[in-house]
């Protein structure tokens, strides 16, 4: 069963982000204002992180739990909302110490934005995660489509949440869509209990001029992306022209891979002066260990046009320049 969603393009106006004050969603949404300054960008988010500064301050915003379904219907129909960002979650290492909650937000929160998006004719954009994959996937230049079998909660709720938004469109001709993030990279927003996170700390480190401490041996290769590459291809798959989508439920996207080693060095091209040291996480590394050194994302190039623009000079240097700025 299709409907007309699949024959036309996706024009967003109007967009409710669900987790809006978290690590992409607060660089999304107002992302997502300046692209669109005559649509109705509101910040959902849950009591006790609340917005603050230009995010509150820049567009409307409201409590909605992605838990609770009546909340995610009043904003839908409050501010006639077309396209709903999913971005609630527990993330990877946080999850493994909740796995009920995990659940409770990767899984019953998506199951209610799937249907008011089913029952209120909206896109839906979930994104998924290299975390989807597990110790039985290709590690290298991991195919679009190949075995995952996760072995953490994450990532079974990421795999699950493909299939089921999968489903939706080929059942009910719901317009879901969504990427598989590689570990992100920001100056603007705390990393949030990611396994990944150590890419992130590790440049606070060096502009504070503190010794670094890897939580991962060297030689643990994972694919990362700085994050206007990120808002960027969330944005850009929402307007993709779906004729052309021979995939929805999740795309392989990538941008550069590197391991505690290359992106040390890398930093010690503009901080001379730099150490870093081992204090191996047994959790994460063992999460890391799980997932793929690097993603093959040809599907997401041919389909619908993925190109990153940042590789790991180019981030190192606009990374140390803004957070120089950013811990005067």
């Amino acid at each position: 069963m299709q409907t007309k969603l699949f024959n036309i393009l996706n024009v967003m106006k109007n967009i409710l982000i669900i987790g809006a004050t978290g690590q992409i969603g607060s660089e999304l949404t107002m992302r997502l204002r300046k692209e669109y300054p005559n649509g109705d960008i509101v910040a959902g988010y849950i009591p006790g992180a609340e917005p603050k500064g230009e995010l509150a301050e820049s567009g409307s915003s409201m409590v909605v739990d992605i838990t609770n379904p009546a909340q995610i219907a009043e904003a839908v129909d409050k501010y006639r909302i077309d396209t709903i960002y999913n971005l609630a979650a527990l993330l990877s290492a946080v999850a493994e110490a909740k796995p009920q909650l995990a659940w409770k937000i990767g899984v019953g929160g998506l199951y209610n934005c799937l249907e008011i998006a089913r029952e209120k004719g909206c896109a839906l954009f979930t994104p998924s995660s290299i975390g989807s994959f597990g110790p039985d996937t290709p590690h290298t230049k991991t195919p679009q489509d190949t075995i995952q079998r996760p072995e953490t909660i994450y990532g079974v709720t990421k795999v699950t949440g493909e299939m089921l938004s999968d489903y939706y469109a080929r059942r009910f001709g719901t317009d879901t869509r969504s990427v598989r993030f590689p570990g992100l990279i920001s100056y603007v927003t705390p990393p949030g209990g990611g396994t990944t996170d150590y890419a992130v700390d590790i440049y606070y480190s060096a502009v504070k001029g503190e010794e670094f401490k890897c939580p991962l041996k060297p030689g643990t290769f994972m694919d990362m992306m700085y994050m206007p590459d990120a808002l960027r291809a969330a944005i850009e798959i929402m307007e993709a022209d779906p004729a052309k989508l021979i995939h929805r439920n999740s795309f392989n996207i990538a941008s550069m891979s590197f391991d505690p080693e290359i992106i040390y060095n890398k930093i010690r091209e503009y901080r001379p002066d730099f150490k870093m040291t081992y204090e191996l996480d047994p959790l994460r590394q063992k999460i890391a260990d799980s997932w793929p050194d690097s993603l093959d994302d040809t599907c997401a190039r041919e389909e619908w046009g993925w190109k990153p623009e940042y590789d790991l000079d180019a981030m190192t240097r606009d990374m140390l320049l803004n957070l120089e700025k950013k811990l005067r």
